[in-house]
């Protein structure tokens, strides 16, 4: 990608035409990078505002079911004001689509420099295109499959009363076949559905109603995204040596969870004698089932030490106050206070960076939890709203006295895999509110809200319960502080960055 004036790019975009050739469609999957001449201003420009747009995307997708009117509505607005492609639009969204199709490539680059990086990009551009592609009309969206080389082969009417018993059977919801047009995909493209039970199997092959197509999709997209972020990664040293793109790319990369929980504000401020009722206090239903585990069995798997040390870490626990824990709970079980210091006591300072590389590591996300190192039998680790079994789960909320509407929503936001949302309901019936007032995307998150509220710091008024907006919650940004500030001899970049700033920092 070059950079230049923006009067040398009006210049040349007039040698070339207008270029609409070389967006057929509103939507792609970004396989060629942008060749021509993008001026700095206009790189820094397109760079925020698609960062808007994915922090919009990550709040409304922890806040609303993503097939609600209300996150179609809220999505599509944003995407209009940005300037973004919102739908097919006629040939005059040229400039929009050039703005899509920059943006994303500018954000791979910020956003490949790290396993959570990649993984937060990839999660907000797949509800991205997600939310596009299903906004396209039918005749539409068959054009972008040919288009991205996925010309699935629709089935024959007779093909299709011949299976209609097991069509309808083997598809949830599915109640009038013959209205239906299904599509015979390869086994290898239709594994989601196929692992959630969504689709007919024969003969090495899926029968995919149009309704779900837009898995298939997703999975093709997911797998040439995450290739093309590891491929990114390699090429990093040249984009990092170019002083002018580095500031900027890091203060992206900066700007996308909210609090860094590797800082701890209230270090030493939590008493060990504290954790007990804390836990049942203020702990996200993770923590609360790791807390009971390790008092239960005095012992937790790798997994389990992991997500629960450093959460106990991000809530306040010192080094020697985390030594002291565990070691006091581990000698209650079958490891000796000697075994402790040779094999525990190492890789807990570790993850306070005080041995080997030194990495001060951060407390998992909810979006790390729910996506990678699923727990095994004897594991307690992972999030019990995506990796419990739903019956357990019930007599687990049970357990806590979460009442029988409360459980019944709960799971029902888990039956349809919306694992945040379940977590937030959980959080309003443990507190005894009907909003919460912000999008839940941390198990820290969760403790500090929880210790604000119970402290008096946050004024939630009770609310007659309404059910047609039970799954609708305030999209309210959490703060998003960075401790590093790009640098730039141009004064329209500084702004476009102090707005970047008071974007994140809105209440």
């Amino acid at each position: 990608m070059d950079f230049s004036s923006g009067r040398a790019r009006l210049r040349q975009a007039r040698l070339a035409g207008d270029r609409r050739e070389l967006y057929p469609h509103s939507l792609q999957f970004y396989l060629d990078p942008p060749t021509e001449n993008v001026s700095l201003v206009e790189f820094e420009s397109f760079a925020v505002d698609r960062l808007k747009l994915l922090k919009v995307v990550e709040n409304l997708g922890v806040s609303y079911v993503r097939s609600s009117d209300s996150y179609k509505t809220k999505l599509g607005a944003e995407l209009r004001k940005l300037k973004f492609p919102y739908k097919a639009l006629a040939e005059d969204d040229y400039e929009a689509r050039r703005k899509d199709h920059i943006s994303h490539f500018i954000l791979r680059l910020a956003y490949c420099q790290s396993e959570d990086l990649r993984r937060w990009f990839l999660q907000q551009e797949m509800d991205l295109l997600r939310y596009r592609f299903n906004e396209l009309t039918e005749s539409l969206r068959q054009k972008f499959l040919e288009h991205v080389n996925l010309p699935f082969e629709a089935i024959s009417e007779d093909l299709k009363n011949e299976l209609a018993n097991e069509l309808c059977t083997s598809t949830p919801g599915m109640t009038k076949v013959k209205e239906q047009m299904f599509y015979k995909v390869g086994l290898a493209d239709a594994v989601d559905l196929f692992r959630a039970r969504r689709v007919f199997i024969k003969d090495g092959f899926a029968y995919v109603p149009h309704k779900e197509i837009d898995a298939i999709v997703l999975n093709n997209y997911r797998t040439k995204l995450s290739k093309a972020l590891a491929l990114t990664a390699r090429s990093l040293p040249s984009i990092q040596s170019d002083e002018r793109l580095q500031p900027l790319l890091n203060h992206l990369s900066h700007s996308y969870v909210g609090p860094d929980y590797s800082v701890q504000k209230n270090t030493g401020k939590i008493s060990l004698e504290q954790i007990d009722a804390l836990s049942g206090k203020s702990f996200p239903l993770c923590m609360r089932q790791l807390h009971k585990a390790l008092r239960d069995n005095h012992h937790l798997r790798h997994g389990g030490r992991m997500q629960y040390g450093l959460f106990l870490k991000g809530i306040g626990l010192t080094l020697e106050q985390a030594l002291e824990f565990w070691k006091k709970e581990f000698i209650r079980g079958k490891v000796d206070a000697d075994k402790f210091d040779k094999g525990y006591a190492y890789s807990i300072r570790h993850s306070y960076g005080k041995e080997g590389k030194r990495t001060d590591y951060t407390p998992y996300s909810c979006m790390k939890i729910i996506m990678s190192n699923p727990p095994s039998q004897g594991d307690y680790h992972g999030c019990p709203f995506r990796h419990s079994d739903p019956e357990l789960l019930k007599q687990k909320l049970q357990s806590y006295k979460i009442p029988p509407s409360g459980i019944t929503q709960i799971l029902e936001l888990v039956k349809g895999m919306h694992y945040q949302l379940a977590c937030q309901k959980y959080f309003e019936l443990m507190h005894d509110v009907d909003d919460i007032g912000f999008s839940l995307n941390h198990p820290n998150q969760y403790f500090t809200e929880s210790q604000r509220l119970l402290s008096g710091g946050r004024e939630l008024k009770k609310e007659p319960s309404n059910s047609g907006n039970s799954q609708q919650k305030n999209n309210s940004q959490e703060s998003m502080n960075s401790n590093s500030a790009p640098t730039s001899s141009n004064t329209t970049a500084d702004a476009e960055l102090e707005g970047l700033e008071a974007y994140f920092t809105e209440d």
